[in-house]
């Protein structure tokens, strides 16, 4: 008995390698396509500098502020103090819309004010009359219902001191003296420099004019004594 197949078999390394192909390519899109959330959500930033040392009894200023490409609606955000582990809230609120001032602001502690602004994207606070109690951690929060109720943060330290420290300069105008020094050196060496080959241009300027004159003299020397030797003898007469 013979018996006849259904035809020539397909290779099994297309199939393989169509998966194969695919998976990557997904992993990629989903990849680039996380990426671009990312780069569109939420931003806290208290600055370049997260830190600041003050004088005790003095008024300070916790900076922060927000960022979002896919722009913000009821923007939630509070301040949060670090009392050895345990988030005592400082303030808190609600921002509408982009531009829009947070109101109410409700505040929970003492000799802090709200200062930021909507039209900046400024949730800054200030604290009055800072004691050591105040020194910390203090964390500014926000969430954008727009990320589905993704959390942002960033920290900012305080540090309280009696007095404050008095930087030793000395290395610094050492360096600046220095390299003062020898910058005014080398513009003084460009300077002489300049004037040396202004002299020398001069000079050789000088002994051109000087040759070119003693030549047209030569030349006017020998066309009037050319000039008295061609002139003919008239013959004396007997």
């Amino acid at each position: 008995m013979e018996v006849q197949g259904n035809g020539p078999e397909e290779p099994r390394s297309k199939y393989l390698l169509s998966s194969h192909t695919t998976w990557p390519r997904t992993s990629l899109i989903i990849t680039l396509l996380l990426s671009v959330w990312s780069a569109q959500g939420l931003e806290m930033s208290t600055g370049k500098v997260p830190f600041l040392e003050a004088l005790n009894g003095s008024t300070v200023l916790l900076p922060c502020t927000y960022a979002s490409c896919i722009g913000i609606k009821n923007l939630y955000f509070n301040w949060q103090y670090n009392d050895n582990g345990t988030m005592q809230k400082v303030c808190e609120s609600v921002i509408p819309l982009d531009g829009m001032d947070p109101h109410p602001v409700s505040i929970y502690r003492d000799r802090v004010d709200f200062i930021g602004t909507g039209d900046h994207n400024n949730i800054s606070i200030l604290l009055w009359n800072i004691t050591f109690e105040d020194e910390g951690q203090y964390t500014c929060f926000g969430r954008n219902p727009k990320e589905k109720g993704k959390n942002h943060s960033a920290i900012f330290t305080l540090v309280v001191v009696d007095e404050l420290r008095v930087v030793d300069n000395t290395l610094t105008i050492i360096i600046a003296s220095a390299v003062g020094g020898a910058i005014a050196l080398l513009m003084t060496f460009m300077l002489v420099k300049n004037f040396i080959l202004f002299v020398l241009f001069k000079i050789e300027e000088k002994k051109k004019i000087e040759c070119l004159v003693q030549s047209s003299s030569a030349d006017e020397t020998n066309n009037v004594s050319g000039s008295k030797t061609s002139k003919p003898t008239t013959p004396k007469k007997k």
